[in-house]
């Protein structure tokens, strides 16, 4: 599909109404489309199965269901062309810059004001991205070598090898696992398989640990 200003779709996912409210009163002007809304990230998923041609994803790192950057990587993994600006009270330079490299296209601090956002929405819709100025000099070093190993890894995952990470990292077992995701244990038994190799891990638990302690984004960072 082209992308065009005129014809982006987005979605606000947050679960505060009145930012969503001020947000999406600001994106109308701006997109000249409808903008949707979710409150939390379950609801973030479905609206993105059910409306593909959704262009940009404002996304909240502490709604509900989503934890650090998990949500974001989940996103990149299952929706490829879907641009994220992450719009998070989170300004720790290691949590934006570990952002950047786990695929977000900007990094807006909640601080901001919306002009400032809307600077952001032009950019990443012209194929840039975008950052505060006063968080530029400091952003501009790379990320660290881990973490960008770290997601080329996580982008060899196929969705579905990305959930029985995800279900890994919080301790299910290969039955669980099979249950919750309704398949058969043999399975996920390859799955796990396949997760170990692309991340170069020799156990599920080492593959749980590295998963839980790159995309952490907690308050206190």
């Amino acid at each position: 599909m082209k992308k065009t200003n005129s014809m982006a779709r987005a979605i606000i996912a947050d679960d505060h109404p009145l930012f969503r409210s001020a947000l999406k009163q600001a994106l109308a002007a701006t997109l000249g489309s409808d903008v949707l809304e979710a409150e939390n990230f379950t609801e973030l998923q479905t609206v993105l199965e059910q409306e593909r041609q959704v262009e940009l994803l404002f996304l909240d790192l502490n709604m509900p269901g989503n934890r650090g950057l998990t949500g974001l990587t989940a996103v990149r993994n299952q929706f490829p062309d879907v641009l994220i600006l992450i719009v998070s009270a989170n300004e720790s330079i290691d949590v934006i810059r570990r952002a950047m490299a786990f695929g977000a296209s900007a990094y807006v601090p909640k601080s901001a004001p919306l002009p400032m956002l809307m600077n952001a929405v032009d950019a990443v819709l012209s194929g840039d991205s975008w950052l505060p100025e006063h968080l530029k000099d400091e952003l501009n070093r790379p990320a660290n070598a881990a973490s960008q190993d770290f997601a080329s890894k996580l982008e060899q995952l196929t969705p579905q090898q990305f959930k029985v990470l995800t279900c890994i990292a919080d301790g299910l077992l290969n039955k669980q696992i099979a249950y919750e995701l309704d398949v058969q244990e043999t399975t996920i038994k390859q799955h796990v398989s396949a997760i170990l190799r692309k991340l170069g891990v020799i156990n599920r638990t080492q593959a749980g640990v590295i998963f839980h302690d790159m995309l952490k984004a907690d308050e206190e960072e």
